[in-house]
């Protein structure tokens, strides 16, 4: 059975790395990077050994442009995070018929996996793919791999980050199929007991205040606060929310009935406990549960990509004149978490390891 150096990783949405860099750290070649967003070309390139960026629309690419990536008689391994925001519990209720075009991305995976025929393939979403299966997406798409002689791991297998040693409190739908054997997604590697904390992941940065950015790291940059919401945070505690505010500094909308149910607003997240999940927003106070657990602003990018367990030195942006925080938020937020890409890279390697015994 050939080992992991002779193994290929192509990734599918690559975004600005989170999957592929998990890959990497585990030692495995990542031949490149697919993604529509051109953005996301710098962080991808500069932090990834020599994988390539290929800005194309996965709905438009070849399948002859993939197959022609991989090396020939290498295991060929088929990665990707389908763009999720349809699925979402955000957006649910509210698709937009731009985002309803997206339901058909993993359709467009499934086309690609016949063409080019990977022998092993991950597929990461959010859980509600496989609950919300409202024009049987996810259905077709396991269809495909059985008809096509895929070992599919648990279809409905719904990571809790925190078991994995990410320190926010988010869920995944992780899918695992090989045509060389049964494979499995690794057991947990942590408990309750021994989760990382948001303390444990940003607590030594150095403090800043809202709208200030760090001399020695460009990344660790926070957004400026209205002198409204620079009071609110100032009256919060830790692990706080608008709950916690007084009656007349309350948003209007969650006065009302409908919206007393959106929990976490206006809210500061807990030293010893994993944060929120990361989103396209995650450095707005008024997105989230995203204020600092004691100082009076917002989370910083830096402290978001942290979260998101992207390395200390990840590089998001060239220079000052190539900076957007509102490009950087929703590439970090919309990353595969760098720890989960290793967790998938890992029960990868195992699948192979026991093939050769």
């Amino acid at each position: 059975m050939q080992n992991k150096q002779s193994c290929s990783v192509v990734d599918l949405f690559c975004g600005v790395g989170g999957l592929t860099h998990g890959f990497i750290l585990e030692n495995f070649n990542v031949i490149a990077g697919i993604d529509f967003d051109a953005n996301c070309r710098y962080a991808f390139e500069k932090n990834n050994n020599g994988a390539k960026f290929i800005h194309k629309d996965v709905t438009t690419i070849t399948t002859q442009e993939i197959e022609n990536l991989f090396p020939k008689n290498n295991i060929k391994i088929l990665v990707g995070c389908a763009p999720c925001q349809p699925f979402s519990r955000y957006t649910s209720g509210t698709k937009s018929k731009k985002e309803e075009t997206k339901w058909g991305l993993l359709n467009d995976f499934a086309k690609i996996i016949e063409a080019t025929n990977p022998d092993i393939i991950s597929m990461e979403n959010v859980p509600q793919l496989a609950t919300q299966d409202k024009y049987d997406v996810y259905s077709n798409f396991l269809t495909v791999l059985e008809n096509n002689g895929y070992h599919i791991s648990n279809p409905k297998q719904v990571i809790y980050c925190p078991d994995y040693g990410i320190p926010q409190s988010r869920r995944r739908l992780v899918l695992l199929a090989s045509k060389l054997g049964k494979i499995d997604v690794i057991a947990p590697t942590h408990t309750k007991q021994n989760y990382l904390t948001v303390k444990q992941a940003i607590g030594n940065l150095p403090k800043i205040n809202a709208g200030e950015i760090d001399k020695t790291d460009k990344l660790h940059r926070t957004q400026k606060l209205s002198e409204l919401n620079q009071l609110r945070i100032s009256l919060l505690k830790e692990g706080q929310d608008w709950k916690s505010l007084p009656y007349n500094l309350i948003a209007d909308c969650h006065k009302k009935e409908s919206g007393k149910t959106f929990n976490g607003i206006y809210g500061r997240m807990k030293w010893n406990e994993p944060a929120p999940t990361m989103t396209t927003h995650c450095i707005g106070f008024g997105n989230g549960k995203f204020g600092h657990p004691e100082q009076d602003r917002a989370i910083s990018l830096r402290e978001a990509a942290l979260l998101q367990t992207f390395p200390i030195d990840y590089d998001f942006f060239e220079n000052e004149k190539t900076f957007s925080s509102t490009n950087i938020q929703r590439h970090i937020g919309n990353a595969v978490p760098v720890r989960l890409g290793q967790v998938i890279a890992q029960s990868i390697k195992i699948h192979l390891e026991n093939l050769s015994q």
